[in-house]
This record gives structure tokens, C-alpha cells and sequence, in this order.
């Protein structure tokens, strides 16, 4: 097994040698608002050309226990290198351990029936589908900001996020 980490970077660093990974940002917070228009973005490289990547959150506190959470997969291309965006339903079901929705006028909302993923700095590891390959990174999660806060009781009393 190879592991290559690059937690501070926010580019590739393409002279290293083996598997690297990064994620951007590398800082989210938990607003429900803010979390879900975050793009949030997993890169390495040093993989195989035709590969496939399967990106997890490690150890996350879970009902007194921590557990593994699957946040991103991504195809390896010609150069090696895999970006792998976090989808809108696994912020929602996995970051904010929320559920999608229906509001009063029919559109699509979260529905937040218990906290979030707690505040931390967690190992993210892509993982090899055909090779014996793994990189890892870091993503910081902080609780979100007054600003965030006030965003998201606006979005409640708007009918944009459900709260039960």
C-alpha cells in the first residue's frame, strides 16, 4: 500500500512521486446554507489512467462510535490525476446528516432533524478500485459562523430549510 499526503497545498504538487490528494476548500463550516453552495473538491494524482478513486471521510463520530463516511468517487484520467466533487445530497444526507425535502411551495429544502458531523479536522482517503493505491488529505470542519447562523434562521423562516 502507498500513501502520499498533501495537507497544506491547494495545487497538485506534480514533481512528487506516488499518490497525493488534496481537497478544496480546505476549511468548511457547517452552516447549512453556506455547506451546501461549498463546492467542495477532491484532487490527486499519481494513480492509474482508467482507474476509479472511492473518497472517504475517516472516523467520524457517530452514536458514541466512529464510523466511515463515503463523501466522493471520481475516474482517473490519462495523466494519472482524479478531481471528485462532493454532490449536493451527500452534504446534505452525510455532512449535515439531513434529509432532502419538500417545502410548502413544492421545491427541494433539507430537512435538519439532528446535528451535524461535529467540528474537527478529519483524514479523507481516496482509495484505489484496481490497484493497491491510497493517498489521504485533511479537511477541517468548524461550526458555522453568526453570520452563517443568522443565513440559516433567514432560510428557515423562508420555507428553504426545514428544521424539525
Amino acid at each position: 500500500m502507498i500513501l502520499g499526503c498533501v495537507g497544506s497545498a491547494k495545487t497538485l504538487d506534480m514533481s512528487v512521486k506516488g499518490p497525493q490528494m488534496i481537497v478544496n476548500p480546505q476549511t468548511v463550516r457547517m452552516g447549512i446554507a453556506r455547506i451546501i453552495d461549498t463546492d467542495i473538491v477532491f484532487s490527486g494524482a499519481g494513480f492509474e489512467q482508467g482507474d476509479s478513486v472511492f473518497i472517504e471521510l475517516l472516523e467520524v463520530p457517530m452514536n458514541g462510535e466512529k464510523d466511515n463516511i463515503a463523501v466522493a468517487e471520481g475516474n482517473v484520467g490519462k495523466d494519472g490525476t482524479f478531481h471528485a466533487p462532493v454532490d449536493k445530497l451527500t452534504k446534505i444526507s452525510d455532512f449535515l446528516r439531513a434529509s432532502l425535502g419538500t417545502n410548502k411551495k413544492g421545491e427541494n429544502a433539507p430537512v435538519i432533524t439532528r446535528p451535524p458531523i461535529p467540528p474537527g479536522t478529519y483524514t479523507v482517503r481516496a482509495t484505489s478500485m484496481l490497484a493497491d493505491i491510497q493517498a489521504e488529505c485533511m479537511l477541517e470542519v468548524k461550526e458555522p459562523s453568526l453570520f452563517d447562523r443568522i443565513k440559516d434562521w433567514l432560510g428557515v423562516k423562508m420555507g428553504k430549510i426545514i428544521k424539525k
